[in-house]
């Protein structure tokens, strides 16, 4: 099959190198920060188109250019219809969650903040509509307790090839058979940014552990105020210090190890992005009350 394939990222690259044989990539599309995939499509002497292709911009690199399959995988843009009606058979998109559930952006974050056991990768046909088009096979992945955002990329790696070829073979086979979503079980979930990773210590415990191993490193991570010093933090525990019910959410109960009050138990700040050099028993980290 001729194929186009819109990727960016590590995630896109680890899945554009393992399509199988019998293919034949025709254009590749992905964004000035993918370098590993640009060199790869000059390597490999691949056509590429660098940039939003959206507005027409990518028509001229379009043009007489004969595709059986559109892939987007991990892909950083948008996906208008000119591209979306260009090829042959399908044009199919590869989501990182158990559609309809978690349509939108780094589902998979949204997924471990909203403290789920599961998630997946589905792949679809693309619509208009964001993560809207009829499911064409899907796979689930386990979300570990101890989870982060970046570990459940790393299992989306494992997935993410297989998954497409598995697709390209059912195509081949004539044996691709889309379903429909359910309309009524999806949810949408937008797109983060560094400014959205502010901890509520009004929060339950539960909350903010799950806020923070979903932001860890390398993500821009889960952060809070200490006087003027953002302080942002990569992994806590639950602990069972005592603490009086009076004291306010955000309270610094110890120094070494660091233990932070919450409405509903304590919390040990095991890792730190940077460390603070200074005693911090008895104060408190400033809360974001509007989260």
């Amino acid at each position: 099959m001729r194929l186009a394939v819109m990727v960016s990222g590590k995630l896109g690259f680890k899945t554009l190198k393992t399509l199988k044989d019998g293919h034949e990539v025709i254009g590749i599309f992905t964004d000035k920060g993918s370098q590993a995939i640009i060199d790869y499509a000059e390597q490999n002497q691949l056509d590429f188109f660098i940039g939003n292709p959206r507005n027409g911009k990518a028509s001229s690199f379009i043009a007489n250019k004969e595709i059986d399959v559109l892939l987007s995988i991990n892909y950083l843009f948008l996906i208008e219809e000119d591209l979306i009606q260009w090829p042959k058979t399908a044009a199919i998109n590869l989501h990182g969650s158990l559609l309809p559930k978690y349509r939108g952006r780094t589902p998979h974050v949204w997924a471990i903040i909203n403290n789920e056991k599961f998630t997946g990768v589905t792949a679809h046909l693309m619509t208009k509509g964001c993560d809207e088009g009829a499911i064409i096979l899907q796979k689930e992945i386990m979300i570990d307790p101890e989870d982060t955002g970046a570990s459940v990329l790393s299992k989306y790696e494992k997935v993410y090839p297989d998954l497409v070829n598995e697709v390209l073979n059912q195509i081949a086979k004539g044996e691709m058979k889309p379903k429909k979503q359910d309309e009524s079980l999806a949810t949408y979930f937008g797109k983060r940014t560094p400014n959205d990773g502010e901890i509520n210590w009004s929060w339950q415990k539960e909350r903010i552990k799950n806020w923070v191993r979903a932001q860890a490193y390398p993500y821009p991570g889960a952060f809070t105020w200490l006087d003027d010093q953002k302080v942002i933090i990569d992994s806590v525990e639950e602990d069972d210090f005592g603490f009086q019910q009076t004291m306010k959410n955000g309270m610094i109960l110890t120094d070494n190890p660091l233990r932070v009050k919450t409405p509903n138990g304590v919390l040990r700040i095991i890792k730190l992005r940077e460390e603070i050099q200074a005693s911090l028993e008895g104060k408190k980290f400033r809360s974001n009350e509007n989260s």
